[in-house]
């Protein structure tokens, strides 16, 4: 399915100011990509560094003033979509290494404080079942409301709340899905169909192959706002929240400007 990416930021900094940007589609087997790509305006420094499990950049920028970034790219992604109620669950010990850092708890997803609720509400479910029953829990009982939540809104504040927007359901899908033994991260990434067109978030599971032997999985996208039809997603990094893939880090102040993002499916 190809997708046409279009995304143009702008910031200003007061001061001489050193921040990661991560804006651009990853360059990964599932979604090929074509077409100008990114263009900045002039920095003091540059430089690209691989994203989180080896799946985009992050780039390095120190800027003084203003400072723009453009993006039009057209991806065209290709990935296997399997019903994920029928994938099978992984006893922890046969995860592989790479998984076992997203069973553990995050800045924004404390996993550990919600085992009670996981095991009495979806009691009877495991592996791609559980993570149905989860997508369905999340999309039926929360309200996407732009403006619930702040930089600092973890998972369990968004479930006493049942609100939030993309940002919030990923973190709640992630930590009920770590609750449950099930290795999950946090995905950001361009998708058509988001209202208000802007950068989107899904989770992101680690199932088991059917058919596979023992240990063999795979990784799979789940969006509980339902916004987001995962042939079309394109996904930009991973990390186990919120704080490992912003689309821009700043470390001193940084003045917002403009956004404008438009998706499209081709």
């Amino acid at each position: 399915m190809p997708v046409s990416i279009q995304a143009h930021i702008a910031y200003r900094f007061a001061e001489p100011t050193d921040f990661l940007l991560q804006m651009e589609a990853a360059a990964i087997p599932e979604q090929q990509l074509s077409g100008p790509g990114l263009s900045t305006s002039q920095s003091d420094h540059f430089a690209r560094i691989a994203g989180e499990a080896a799946i985009g950049e992050r780039i390095w920028l120190r800027v003084h003033g203003d400072f723009t970034a453009d993006y039009a790219i057209e991806a065209d992604v290709q990935r296997s979509l399997p019903d994920i109620a029928s994938l099978g669950s992984m006893q922890p010990h046969e995860l592989p290494g790479e998984t076992v850092p997203y069973l553990f708890d995050s800045r924004f997803c404390p996993s550990d404080r919600i085992h009670g609720f996981v095991d009495a509400e979806f009691a009877g479910t495991e592996g791609g079942k559980r993570i149905a029953a989860i997508h369905d829990w999340v999309a039926a009982k929360f309200t996407y409301t732009p403006g619930s939540s702040t930089a600092t809104t973890t998972a369990l504040d968004s479930f006493v709340e049942r609100q939030g927007v993309c940002r919030d359901y990923a973190h709640v899908v992630i930590t009920l899905a770590r609750a449950s033994g099930i290795p999950a991260r946090y995905v950001s990434c361009f998708a058509p169909d988001v209202e208000p067109q802007d950068f989107h978030a899904v989770a992101e599971v680690f199932l088991a192959d059917p058919g596979a032997p023992v240990g063999t999985g795979s990784w799979h996208l789940i969006d509980a706002t339902e916004m987001a039809d995962r042939s079309k997603i394109v996904k930009i990094g991973v990390g186990r929240d919120a704080a490992e893939v912003s689309f821009l880090t700043s470390y001193g102040n940084a003045e917002f400007v403009d956004k404008r993002i438009s998706v499209q499916a081709v």
